[in-house]
């Protein structure tokens, strides 16, 4: 691709081979492999089952994540500084504008890793500042990212009912990702107030994402109703769904866990007892999301489904069902819950390994870096094309 000339008035510019042209198109939805790895890591941490081999598995994976994490936001720094034309044109796009709440997910997947299996290799006490420096960072860009993209969604976007997508739900199920990791820090808080501050803190934005998701999944599900599937590229973002799904039962089961050290009864017990009624519903209808996404995955594949960076939609939102159903597994000790995590977990395990093979792939051939194509740009095109 051809670079513009820089002007003269700007300080030491880049020759052009020094410039990274493919990172133009680096977009935030390269969060998602941070993600998708991460959740690997923390997901057969949560399993009941003890296998041989899994810690060190489980701390591999997070390792990976913790360098994946690195590598992607040095290009996304670089993506800003040598091309803050397209960097802004992704916040306008409202294909793209939804990846950047990735970013909040990414830092806290891996700072809760860290502190789940990282502190084997780092340390305790060097695990939990790492967490604590990337649960703050990560809680505030999520925060921001909840109010700003449905802004610019209202304001800028303009989007129409059939564009509804998954997509959609970035954005605002990453607050509920600080509500599932957020407990993971209360015990190594003094007890009192800052304690309780924190719990409660978790709950507010367990709160905020859960009425955000159910104001946007009516309108995925009457698209899907009236405009039939999404197209093939897209499809596999119905799995996107399962985030806040899994996350949110993940969340109460994490808070109802820590709830007896940092708040005083009946409340202690009350959420103890809110975890259960809470998240066997939803697990119920995860499970049939889950259904219905997956048939609509095969009629896509049968049909010609490319690759996109949307596969990664399998690994993420089903990692978080699978910490949903441990903690279920855990509170209520039906082996039911142990299976269904287990379960889950394989698949999220395959799901992960033909899906960083394929981005591999994609990597070395280039089409995952080059410009969508305008014609391509309603996710029925090959592999690079957005989202």
């Amino acid at each position: 691709m051809a670079t513009a000339v820089q002007p003269r008035t700007r300080p030491l510019p880049l020759p052009a081979h020094v410039r990274l042209p493919a990172l133009r198109h680096f977009g935030p939805n390269w969060y998602a492999p941070v993600m998708g790895t991460a959740i690997v890591a923390g997901a057969g941490a949560a399993l009941p089952y003890r296998v041989p081999g899994l810690r060190g598995t489980c701390v591999a994976f997070w390792a990976v994540s913790a360098v994946l994490l690195a590598v992607v936001l040095i290009a996304r720094a670089g993506h800003w500084l040598h091309h803050p034309d397209q960097a802004r044109a992704h916040l306008l796009d409202p294909a793209v504008a939804p990846f950047h709440g990735c970013l909040s997910m990414a830092l806290l997947a891996v700072g809760g890793g860290t502190l789940v299996v990282g502190r084997d290799v780092v340390g305790q006490s060097a695990a939990v500042a790492v967490d604590a420096a990337l649960f703050t960072v990560g809680t505030g860009v999520g925060l921001a990212a909840a109010v700003a993209i449905p802004y610019l969604m209202a304001v800028r976007h303009r989007a129409r009912p059939a564009d509804a997508s998954p997509v959609w739900l970035l954005p605002v199920v990453a607050p509920m990702v600080s509500a599932a990791l957020g407990p993971l820090l209360v015990p190594y808080l003094p007890e009192g107030a800052a304690r309780e501050a924190l719990l409660l803190a978790c709950y507010a934005m367990f709160g905020l994402s859960l009425l955000a998701t159910l104001l946007i999944l009516p309108m995925i599900c009457a698209r899907l109703v009236r405009r039939g599937p999404l197209p093939l590229a897209l499809t596999p973002a119905l799995f996107l769904v399962l985030g806040p799904l899994g996350q949110s039962t993940t969340a109460v089961g994490q808070l109802a866990d820590v709830a007896p050290g940092a708040i005083g009864e009946p409340y202690a017990a009350a959420l103890g007892t809110f975890a259960v009624v809470h998240g066997v519903p939803v697990m119920g209808f995860a499970l049939l999301w889950m259904a219905l996404a997956g048939t609509t995955v095969v009629r896509a594949a049968r049909r010609g489904m490319p690759f996109a960076m949307t596969w990664w939609a399998f690994t993420f939102p089903v990692g978080t069902c699978v910490t949903g159903a441990a903690g279920l597994a855990r509170r209520t000790g039906l082996p039911a819950f142990e299976w269904l995590a287990a379960g889950l977990f394989v698949f999220l395990v395959a799901a992960w390994a033909v899906t960083g093979f394929r981005t591999l792939l994609g990597l070395r051939g280039g089409v995952l870096l080059a410009a969508p194509e305008p014609a391509l740009n309603g996710g029925d095109g090959r592999p690079g094309a957005r989202p």
